[in-house]
């Protein structure tokens, strides 16, 4: 009975079990896609495009931004096709058409709903449309149209028309009443010995080889189709299928295909109907219900949902592997028996492997290891005992069970000591190195390290048995063995060549010792006992910091950089460094691990379980990034689209022609220009770069931004050109898009020959300006001529006038000394007379005291001689030369006025003349101080002045008057 149920319930679960890894698996709801609920059918165009059939309308996605174009009665679109003349031929409720791009690429519907007979034009929703040898086919419940050539031909069912579609070149149709159907020459015609049952729509027809071909149906699962008729495909999962309803389906590659199910999402079969691979809202979907299916070129598998859009990634090299679906952290790996077991922050898990070349496809379902919850830190195969290093101690692992050999907590890791199978091994936990023996075929703790308390996560033995630790805080240590048994610790830091102190990894890689550090990769140097930076890495890798480093079976060194995986890859002639952007930032930062199996096979620690990555696949499906420009609008005081993304037709390659560079009024303010790579699921890791030639030639940085917009551009040509990349060396071509911006009125041709004008005539009415103002100037220069020669006259007359003062001041000057001299001289005069008064009285005293007759008549005859005028009048004489020379002659004046003055009299004028006192007037006339008085009595008289007049005044009048 227990075999009964096993041989019964055996097929159905292994039919549940789905592969241990999966692709990523991308979401787009209605919010994100912003159209309707339902995706009825997907097509591509050669740019990478993809157009979807919504309830909506026509929606696109260009892997950045989605768009909806509506049909003009608002209905539903059932189906889409790229059509022979590379436009986009879609379907609704009585209407079919094409959108093409208008002059400034933007996509324009256009309706063929005119060229249909009047008794044709109701007909329904267009469910399929088949592109098949140059024309067009399109499938409604009771018409099929051909398009071909500018004309509609329809063709009428028994019943009705349940499918349409093309496979090995010949193009297929189902009724529902006769059966499927193969177009011949002019018609459709029956297919005989078919086995589907009537009443059962037919969903896909897929080529096998160019004979036969696979049959998906609704409700009754898999059929083959060959030369001579439709047979039922002979396999277990029939029924499974049956149950499923096959709504959709397609080819994945040479040996696979994708079925599209109402009930359970998708799965993926082989051409033998073998299970392969499913997916649905356990593994990701967003519902169960798909209703289209479709494999662009780079192998991606779309699902357009009853309820949203999800993409498979399903060609990724790259796979998820989460042990019994845990969001726990991986930590560590490895395959002993054929088992895979996986270590994460929940526990430990293992799963049987098949022997197959990419394990990612090996189905099975995790199991937990008894005894293993909590972190799980290492895992080593040592003298085929497993080990599990784990945050409550080390264990060793025996019929999925952890069995304990170190209690002591938190150990990162287990280092053969040995290659013989009785050697004991190192171990590295939370607070010291533990050796433990190999007794009776089991590892026994033996000791710890003394002195020596370090967490010891990253250890590594060289060539000579020194035992290297690194602590990414505490520093490096080399531990050496002695003879005796004992250690030597050596601690190394800055002065043994490490660049830092902080965030040194220690690993063991060719034989090497080397050290991942802040600046690249350094190397032991053993013979000078210090650290110096690998010219060997440093040429690959530069002096980046580096955080992990691991070599595999081929002799790669996969390494982590930041948060950012890569590959020295030594497998080509040269060393190349491949970087793989897809798993940037989903690692677990600080806790990296990569178990190199083979080339299929490398498993890398994430944040949540462990990544899958086939390298030997990745390095064949990488190819160069697509870039292309998808909008630009001009922005003034209104919103315009320049270009909406399609230079031509929709399948054609976005190359601007001449006639296609469009010249923009100087009045637009802004050109906003949007730009998209058509790489779905990768849009985290790409960056872009810009720059418009004419503006600024030089690149931008590279930058995550998928626009850029300009303001107030000067007129010109210019080019705007952009360029991804989504690691360093894969980079996509150049996009460029041309726009002129015309000059505005003001600066164009016809202004520049208004200008032109203008300028004539006012450089004549200048000319006219400057002759009138010439004239007026010369007239001006000759009126201040004549002002000038005036002012020139006045000022030479008052020169003179100045000339003729100084002389005045001159001739003054000389007066004043004159009058000096004469009052000098009168002054000796004066002096003198006093003088010879005073000699001739003091001689009569003399006289008078003399007894000698002779002396006193001597002295008698002198005083007479004293008393001579003689001297005194020729004194006079050259008085009143001098005087009258001075004083313009008065004397001379005086006397010619006055006529009957005296010689005495002239004299006392004189004297008066130069204001001597009466005292100094007595002494020059040699008479008394009375006699003064009475001679100028007698002068005022014969002057006939009056009393009250100053003889003085008088006397300066009349000289001031001549």
């Amino acid at each position: 009975m227990r075999l009964l149920l096993v041989i019964i319930f055996l097929p159905l679960q292994v039919l549940c079990q789905n592969t241990i890894g999966l692709p990523d698996v991308f979401n787009y709801s209605r919010q994100t896609y912003g159209a309707g609920l339902q995706n009825w059918d997907i097509k591509e165009a050669k740019n990478g495009i993809l157009y979807f059939a919504n309830n909506e309308g026509l929606t696109s996605f260009d892997g950045k931004n989605w768009n909806v174009y509506a049909l003009p009665n608002k209905t539903i679109v059932r189906s889409v096709e790229i059509g022979p003349d590379n436009r986009i031929y879609v379907g609704g409720q009585d209407e079919l058409g094409y959108f093409s791009p208008t002059a400034n690429g933007q996509l324009q519907y256009h309706s063929l709903v005119g060229l249909l007979k009047a008794q044709d034009k109701s007909f329904g929703d267009v469910w399929d449309i088949v592109n098949f040898s140059n024309a067009l086919y399109f499938r409604s419940t009771n018409k099929i149209f051909k398009l071909e050539k500018g004309q509609i031909q329809a063709f009428y069912p028994d019943s009705e028309w349940t499918y349409l579609g093309t496979c090995n070149g010949k193009l297929y149709a189902q009724d529902n009443k006769a059966g499927l159907k193969r177009f011949e020459e002019f018609g459709f015609t029956v297919i005989k010995s078919n086995e589907m049952p009537a009443g059962d729509p037919v969903t896909a027809i897929l080529a096998l080889n160019a004979d036969s071909a696979m049959v998906t149906s609704l409700k009754n699962g898999l059929f083959i189709l060959h030369k001579t008729g439709v047979t039922l495909l002979g396999n277990a999962n029939n029924a499974l299928f049956k149950s499923e309803r096959i709504y959709a389906a397609t080819g994945i590659n040479s040996n696979q295909i994708a079925l599209a199910t109402s009930n359970s999402g998708t799965y993926i079969i082989d051409y033998k109907g073998n299970l392969v691979q499913s997916f649905s809202t356990k593994e990701g979907l967003q519902n169960n219900n798909v209703l289209s299916i479709f494999v662009d070129k780079k192998s991606n598998l779309w699902l357009g949902l009853n309820n949203g859009i999800d993409m498979v990634a399903y060609n990724s090299a790259i796979k998820q592997i989460s042990p019994a679906q845990q969001d726990g952290s991986g930590y560590t790996s490895i395959i002993s028996n054929q088992q895979l077991y996986i270590g994460t922050s929940n526990g430990l898990f293992s799963v049987p492997l098949q022997n197959l070349p990419d394990l990612s496809f090996s189905k099975g379902e995790f199991k937990p290891v008894s005894n293993t919850k909590g972190q799980n830190w290492a895992l080593a195969e040592i003298n085929n005992q497993l080990l599990l290093g784990h945050h409550e101690g080390a264990f060793v692992i025996k019929d999925n069970k952890a069995v304990p050999i170190s209690a002591e907590p938190g150990f990162w890791n287990f280092v053969a000591l040995g290659s013989n199978a009785s050697a004991g091994m190192l171990a590295g936990n939370y607070k010291a190195l533990s050796f433990f023996k190999f007794l009776n075929g089991q590892f026994v703790f033996d000791r710890e390290l003394k002195d020596f308390e370090e967490s010891c996560r990253f250890v590594a033995i060289d060539n000579q048995n020194n035992i290297w630790v690194s602590h990414p805080y505490h520093g490096v240590f080399k531990i050496s063995p002695k003879f005796d048994g004992k250690y030597i610790q050596v601690s190394y830091t800055v002065k043994q060549g490490l660049p830092s102190t902080l965030n040194n990894h220690v690993y063991k890689v060719k034989n090497d010792l080397l050290m991942g550090t802040e600046k690249g990769v350094y190397i032991y140097d053993a013979s000078k006992d210090i650290f110096i930076p690998s010219e060997y890495y440093k040429k690959l890798l530069g002096t980046q910091s580096i955080r992990y480093l691991k070599e595999d079976r081929a002799g790669n060194i996969w390494f982590i950089h930041e948060k950012s995986l890569g590959v020295i890859d030594v497998t080509g002639k040269q060393a190349v460094v491949v970087y793989l952007p897809e798993l940037n930032t989903k690692m677990l930062s600080g806790f990296e691990f990569i178990n190199p199996l083979d080339a299929q096979n490398i498993f890398l620690a994430g944040e949540r379980g462990f990544f899958h990555i086939n390298y030997e696949k990745y390095k064949q499906t990488r190819s160069r990034l697509p870039i292309q420009i998808r909008m630009v609008k001009i922005s003034g005081e209104k919103d315009s689209v320049l270009f909406g993304g399609y230079f031509k037709e929709v399948n054609d390659h976005q190359v601007q022609n001449g006639k296609a560079i469009p010249q923009l009024s100087h009045d637009w303010k802004t050109i906003h220009i949007e730009f998209s790579s058509v790489l779905f699921g990768s849009q985290s890791n790409l960056s872009y770069r810009y720059r418009l030639k004419g503006f600024d030639d030089n690149w931008s940085e590279w930058t995550k931004r998928t626009e850029r917009e300009y303001t107030n551009l000067p007129s010109g040509e210019y080019i705007f050109e952009v360029e991804a990349r989504n690691s360093p060396g894969n980079e996509s071509e150049i996009a460029l898009y041309t726009f002129n911006i015309l000059p505005p009125w003001y600066q164009t041709y016809w202004a520049v020959l208004l200008y032109l004008i203008i300028a004539s005539l006012l450089l004549y009415l200048l000319y006219k300006w400057l002759k009138r103002k010439f004239k007026l100037q010369r007239l001006r220069f000759e009126e201040k001529q004549q002002q000038l020669l005036y002012i020139h006259e006045l000022e030479r007359n008052k020169v003179e006038t100045e000339l003729m003062a100084l002389g005045n001041e001159k001739l003054e000057a000389e007066i004043n000394f004159k009058n000096s001299e004469l009052a000098s001289s009168a002054m000796h005069l004066v002096k003198k007379g006093e003088l010879i008064a005073k000699i001739k009285g003091q001689i009569t005293q003399v006289i008078k005291g003399l007894d000698n007759p002779q002396a006193a008549l001597e002295l008698k005859k002198m005083i007479k001689t004293l008393g001579e005028d003689d001297n005194m009048d020729k004194e006079w004489e050259n008085f009143s030369k001098h005087f009258d020379k001075v004083q313009s002659d008065f004397l001379v004046e005086l006397k010619g006025k006055h006529p009957t003055i005296t010689g005495n009299e002239l004299k006392l004028s004189a004297y008066l003349r130069m204001n001597l006192s009466t005292k100094e007037i007595a002494q020059l006339m040699n008479i008394s101080v009375r006699g003064v008085e009475i001679s100028r009595y007698r002068l005022r008289k014969k002057l006939q002045i009056g009393s009250e007049i100053s003889l003085f005044d008088y006397l300066i009048k009349m000289q001031a008057k001549n």
